[in-house]
């Protein structure tokens, strides 16, 4: 999940610890344009206090409007966009329509164990009953759509934070590392090579010594781990790649041409990985979108790696 994401949800949870009247809103599904995306969250008091965002900026503050108004006792559906003129319907100024479900929280709405699970590492399944109000958390492991709204029933899929893996300092590195961190990638690199790490330029990221094998075993790859090899040098990328194909990052790609991943699949073989990790590899890694600058390849590799992320095949 997004670190705002998880910002609206600490919160939150800092403000029921407070006995503040508080609101956990998240968009279950919008219709034609729209600013934010199903999944988004939103925190409210009744004093005006908001964190996230579930519009853009659009019915925020008709939201602080309506609970105070209406204080809600159980979650309750609002839509608005649909029709100007129904009271709780406001047009939205991109002209799409979005669809919220609004919560009370109390002490029994799980923040604290949901926060900490995800700081643990833990993707969770959060299910809220809309008309009783009670809540179930489950750890899961496998792929769950990240919303679901039904039968006054919403699930929503809560895990940690995405993390990018990059093997390798170099210029390509550099505009992965800056276009995955705008993405709220959190980004870890490394390079042994001291000639590469000492012009490294990225203040707020550091680049680890260690070899490419003890690094990505350090990290240990989970569901949300994506891991990029981009040294050019044979012996780092395959220490790099013989660890991560074996691990449980849902993403593994290697630079360098189709005739070098050929010789790459060849040799990793003699490694005894199986077909289903070797099926793993991306490579060459990127979308074929005719990338020659570095710029232009880490765009190619971030938007591979995000389609994937979100279901998308490719």
């Amino acid at each position: 999940m997004d670190s705002a994401d998880l910002l609206v949800l600490e919160t939150l949870n800092s403000w029921l610890q407070d006995k503040r009247r508080c609101y956990l809103v998240t968009l279950v599904g919008t219709v034609g344009s729209a600013p934010r995306s199903a999944g988004s969250l939103l925190g409210l008091t009744d004093k005006g206090d908001i964190v996230g965002s579930v519009s853009g900026g659009c019915v925020e503050d008709q939201l602080v409007s309506y609970i105070r108004e209406n204080p809600l006792q159980y979650p309750q559906y609002l839509s608005y966009g649909i029709d100007q003129h129904q009271a709780l319907r406001y047009l939205l100024p991109c002209g799409g329509t979005i669809e919220l479900v609004i919560e009370p929280l109390t002490e029994h709405s799980q923040l604290s164990a949901l926060c900490a699970l995800i700081n643990s590492k833990t993707k969770v399944l959060r299910q809220l009953s809309v008309t009783t109000g009670e809540v179930k958390l489950t750890p899961i492991t496998e792929f769950v759509p990240k919303v679901n709204w039904h039968d006054q029933q919403l699930e929503v899929v809560f895990g940690p934070r995405y993390r990018l893996l990059i093997i390798g300092a170099n210029q390509i590195g550099i505009y992965l590392t800056q276009m995955a961190q705008a993405l709220d990638y959190h980004v870890l690199v490394c390079d042994p090579r001291e000639e590469i790490r000492r012009n490294w330029p990225i203040n707020n990221t550091e680049v680890s010594a260690l070899m490419p094998d003890d690094f990505i075993r350090e990290q240990q790859p989970d569901l949300h781990t994506a891991i990029v090899a981009l040294t050019h040098d044979l012996k780092q990328d395959d220490l790099a790649l013989l660890e991560a194909l074996t691990s449980s990052a849902f993403f593994v790609g290697a630079v360098g041409s189709k005739k070098t991943q050929q010789a790459r699949r060849t040799r990793l073989e003699s490694f005894d990985l199986s077909a289903t990790q070797l099926a793993k590899l991306k490579g060459p890694v990127g979308l074929s979108i005719g990338s020659k600058t570095p710029p232009e390849i880490a765009l190619a590799i971030l938007a591979q790696i995000t389609a994937i992320k979100n279901g998308i095949t490719l």
